[in-house]
């Protein structure tokens, strides 16, 4: 067996634990900060050879391209498991730890969330949506003082805007009472450009809440770590 197989055995100014000690969890790594978290490994493997493998899937592996950086969030707990290494109680860990940072995320976002900002809508909702493998579409409903009276998913698993039904998504509106609705959706791809069927679907969303009353604020398309607000970008105004 390799004699760093474990943080035990690795040199003292090696291991996370003694760096974070001497200068800080600051100076730790992402795989550092895991492998702390992780606390173990197994056979054949230290707790930071299972941290680099979260981080980057398949490196290592014959024949593979060297990956990017694996987002630690976008794990889900059957693929977890499916790794050397990772049963079930860290497999448990490691969600717990990524819902975590989300809701801490979304507390500090939570302070300065304004509805007539798209920049703090877009950073609370980040965290939620940035991760998700397939779009999804909430609608956030507003009172007459645009405080947040509701949400809801109208749409899961599309990649296609044009199959939104307004229907559907100004029923949710009325049963609320909400007199402006925001919309949010994310792009898996990571690219929150709007595409041509966002833009007309957005414009249809517009023009059908008009005739009800119900004002469209925005349509906020969530990127990685980035967005797309389409009343920022002058595309909610009257043909």
């Amino acid at each position: 067996m390799n004699q760093k197989n474990t943080i035990r055995e690795m040199l003292s100014e090696e291991r996370p634990y003694e760096k974070c000690e001497r200068f800080g969890a600051g100076s730790l790594t992402d795989i550092e900060l895991l492998a702390v978290l992780l606390r173990t490994g197994t056979k054949g493997e230290s707790a930071l050879d299972l941290a680099r493998k979260l981080f980057y899937p398949g490196e290592g592996t014959q024949g593979t391209q060297p990956q990017a950086k694996a987002h630690l969030q976008s794990w889900t707990k059957e693929e977890l498991l499916k790794i050397s290494g990772i049963g079930r109680v860290k497999a448990i860990q490691i969600l717990c730890l990524c819902e975590l940072s989300k809701r801490m995320s979304q507390l500090s976002a939570r302070e300065d969330l304004d509805f007539s900002r798209p920049d703090t809508i877009a950073a609370y909702y980040m965290e939620d949506m940035r991760y998700y493998r397939q779009e999804h579409l909430k609608l956030l409903m507003l009172n007459t003082r645009s405080r947040l009276i509701g949400e809801s998913e109208i749409s899961r698993g599309t990649v296609n805007m044009s199959v939104i039904s307004p229907r559907e998504l100004f029923t949710e509106a009325l049963q609320k009472n909400a007199v402006y609705i925001i919309l949010l959706h994310n792009h898996p791809s990571g690219d929150p450009m709007p595409s041509r069927e966002d833009i007309l679907v957005t414009q249809r969303i517009r023009e059908g809440g008009s005739l009800l009353g119900i004002e469209l604020l925005d349509h906020i398309i969530i990127g990685d770590n980035c967005y797309v607000s389409l009343a920022e970008q002058k595309l909610l105004k009257e043909k």
